[in-house]
């Protein structure tokens, strides 16, 4: 995918240092636009190995409205292990307090959470009923950035609202825009694109439309400080082919679960390792 790699060597080039809640500096820009086109592939980086099923297995979690640690780790999804509902235990980056959150398996209201009860809403199932309904609709959109219960939420979400957007002279084609606030770029925003991917690929089989673009608008865009040389060694690496995800049997995006695709042709250039900052 050509448009990361450009906006990973943009903030190597242009990004400043500054201070942030992990106490890792991060050198970051303001705003960047990362788009595909479903047409060319799946957006599985090329220039690392990205795991889908870890990927899958989140959206899974998203869409049944879960907010479980366990529900994850049982399924060996480690992504929330080091967080937690900050009113079980208040957040912190020290030591004792990272156990502790590690220990506590609700993460509280978090995004699946708002997605299917924000304020005794459910967002998706009212957006799957639009689409079949009313595609030319402008306001399909779910919003898991909820301000009275940010408090209770074990982060306050990064990608924080998606939009579905129908085109074309018969709206047969179903596209996907998110906003996202903060944008770990390195080790999140891969796994971002590829999971509103999947989600778009989800609603345009619900919906029998096709899959048109997937388009991330990024605020706070960030390398953390010792992410920057993997990164560019991962500058350096050619792009390959794009895999292509099919999804057999399918039966809604509600009843979906997180074993229910296959990828074809993924070809990467394998692991690399960037450490989370907590």
């Amino acid at each position: 995918m050509k448009n990361y790699l450009e906006i990973l060597e943009r903030i190597l080039k242009e990004g400043e240092f500054k201070p942030n809640r992990t106490g890792i500096r991060t050198k970051s820009i303001s705003g960047a636009m990362l788009e595909h086109d479903m047409s060319k592939g799946f957006p599985l980086l090329t220039t690392k190995h990205v795991s889908l099923k870890m990927i899958a297995t989140e959206l899974e979690f998203f869409i049944k409205g879960l907010n479980s640690k366990k529900w994850l780790q049982d399924r060996k999804c480690h992504i929330w292990d080091e967080w937690c509902n900050p009113k079980k235990v208040p957040y912190g980056n020290d030591e004792e307090t990272k156990k502790k959150m590690a220990q506590e398996d609700d993460l509280g209201r978090i995004y699946g959470v708002q997605w299917r009860d924000f304020n005794g809403v459910d967002q998706l199932a009212n957006i799957l009923n639009k689409i079949k309904t009313n595609p030319d609709d402008r306001r399909m959109i779910v919003s898991a950035w909820n301000p009275a219960e940010l408090n209770q939420m074990a982060l306050p979400p990064c990608h924080l609202l998606f939009q579905i957007v129908c085109t074309g002279e018969n709206l047969e084609t179903v596209n996907l825009n998110w906003y996202q606030r903060s944008c770990d770029y390195c080790l999140g925003i891969p796994f971002n694109i590829a999971s509103y991917s999947l989600l778009l690929q989800l609603i345009a089989l619900e919906a029998n439309k096709k899959p048109g673009r997937v388009c991330g608008m990024l605020g706070d865009v960030h390398i953390y400080e010792n992410h920057i040389e993997t990164a560019k060694i991962q500058l350096e690496r050619e792009p390959m082919s794009l895999p292509t995800l099919e999804i057999p049997n399918f039966n809604g995006v509600l009843n979906w679960t997180s074993d229910n695709f296959i990828v074809h042709d993924y070809k990467n250039h394998g692991k690399l390792k960037y450490e989370i900052a907590v």
